[in-house]
């Protein structure tokens, strides 16, 4: 993401000012959020570009991440911008935590990020993530973990307000479904250069058959169909919002040439990349 602070090393978690992460990025407004997750905070506008495509964020806003986002600022001098990065391992103690690692919050393969209100008032909210958290980092550091947990779930709870996962099950399978976490975030890193299954099975030290009989528990998908789902729902994004051409957008994506990216596409969805990129399409709405 940047130079990772010690804190998050040791304990999976940090809490940051923005030009705080900046300073320690020597300056560079852009970074790559590496395997955390990561929830933006803001109590002013500011720009934002995630992977390739640009939002505008409101004041009052939280913005939710998951891991190996390409993630660029713009207008951020000044502003009064938060971000709250941690790890899975920190995250998850319980099968329901990581149901919702694995929802839409973090995992929107149509948009990369969810932006939500912030549900308090600003200022109560100021107090409760930094003044409160702040009292307890002079506490001890075990009492800081719990709170720190506590308000990420908090902030999260928040968020499925306004997320998409009408039909999240609570399941006592934690195994499977830390798994299907694990794996959603080795294909947000790796899907340019794997689509295949077995390669995400291997990492993941089992079989290619397991691993799809985990995701179709958890999601109703097989992990083949969630590959794809990702690489398809990535084509979309770049061929409507990068400016690139198709031959551009084909090595990008790790396709060998343009005729099988055509041929995967086309497959797919019943459309060549040209009619996709050249189709009318609604104009990206700003974030609120």
């Amino acid at each position: 993401m940047y130079d990772v602070t010690n804190q998050l090393k040791k304990t999976g978690f940090s809490i940051n000012k923005l030009s705080h992460i900046i300073e320690r990025n020597n300056g560079s407004l852009h970074i790559n959020t590496q395997e955390y997750f990561c929830i933006i905070v803001t109590m002013d506008d500011f720009e934002i570009s995630v992977q390739g495509r640009e939002f505008k964020i409101k004041e009052g806003s939280m913005l939710f991440a998951g891991p190996y986002k390409e993630v660029s600022f713009k207008n951020v001098e000044g502003r009064e911008i938060y971000n709250i990065a941690f790890s899975a391992a920190f995250y998850e103690q319980s099968s329901f935590d990581s149901l919702l690692l694995n929802s839409t919050i973090f995992f929107n393969y149509d948009s990369d990020v969810l932006v939500v209100p912030i549900n308090p008032a600003k200022e109560i909210l100021r107090q409760f993530i930094i003044d409160r958290l702040s009292q307890f980092h002079g506490k001890s550091e075990t009492l800081y973990i719990s709170a720190a947990h506590h308000t990420v779930k908090a902030l999260i709870l928040d968020a499925m307000l306004f997320a998409d996962d009408h039909h999240m099950e609570i399941t006592d399978n934690l195994d499977y479904v830390s798994c299907v976490n694990r794996f959603r975030v080795l294909l947000q890193k790796d899907f340019k250069d794997y689509k295949i299954v077995s390669h995400y099975a291997k990492a993941l030290n089992m079989t290619s058959r397991k691993l799809t009989e985990m995701t179709e528990f958890v999601t109703g998908k097989t992990a083949k169909q969630i590959i794809t789902e990702k690489v398809i729902s990535e084509c979309y994004k770049m061929l409507r919002y990068s400016g690139f051409t198709i031959s551009e957008i084909s090595y990008r994506l790790g396709f060998s040439n343009e005729g099988n990216f055509t041929h995967f596409i086309k497959k797919n969805t019943g459309k060549n990349p040209s009619e996709i990129k050249n189709a009318e399409f609604s104009t990206v709405k700003n974030a609120v």
